[in-house]
């Protein structure tokens, strides 16, 4: 029994390569048949040339609009990645510079001398203009100022004094700064506790 299905399929694959049908090959699906009544479909015509070139047009223009809108993203994405590069090297250069202006203040406030003291006073109004031109500020905080944290760190708590109140910043150690609204370098301040 197998040898005859098996030669039966031989002889339909035979058939299907010279382009003849069998009866074998004509069996259809029985829901591929219309029902009765109904009109049977028409053939399907090959498109013109004319359609063929329209559907190829409107298949480039999507092309190219998917392109175009891809290339628009990837320009914004470039220019946003550019500006914030800019952005974190300015403000790592800035910080690594912010160390000069303390060494500054404190050769200031050891000089003697008053013509060295009037040259390093010279020099610090100097960095400072800098600092000003790039949008760099001061955090100003004074002794006796309401201890803020989203501008100064406290790394020393000292006894409240005669006339003191808790959580008042009693010496500023170490000056902050603000690269425009952000802090980029907190202030260290001793507070009373």
């Amino acid at each position: 029994m197998a040898k005859k299905h098996d030669e039966k399929q031989k002889t339909a694959e035979n058939a299907a390569e010279n382009g003849e049908t069998s009866a074998a090959s004509e069996e259809v699906a029985e829901g591929e048949l219309p029902a009765v009544g109904e009109p049977a479909e028409e053939p399907k015509k090959e498109p013109s040339e004319l359609e063929k070139a329209q559907a190829l047009a409107e298949d480039y223009k999507r092309k190219w609009y998917a392109v175009a809108a891809e290339y628009d993203n990837y320009r914004k994405r470039t220019s946003a990645q550019a500006s914030q590069a800019y952005s974190e090297g300015k403000t790592e250069a800035i910080i690594k510079l912010l160390p000069v202006a303390d060494t500054f203040g404190f050769a200031l406030d050891s000089v003697k001398d008053e013509a060295a003291r009037a040259g390093i006073d010279k020099i610090i109004k100097n960095f400072n203009a800098i600092l000003n031109s790039l949008g760099v500020t001061e955090a100003v905080i004074n002794p006796g100022d309401k201890f803020d944290e989203s501008i100064a760190e406290a790394v020393m708590n000292v006894p409240c004094g005669d006339g003191e109140e808790p959580n008042t910043v009693k010496l500023v150690m170490r000056k902050g700064y603000k690269l425009g609204d952000k802090v980029i370098r907190f202030a260290q301040v001793s507070v009373t506790v």
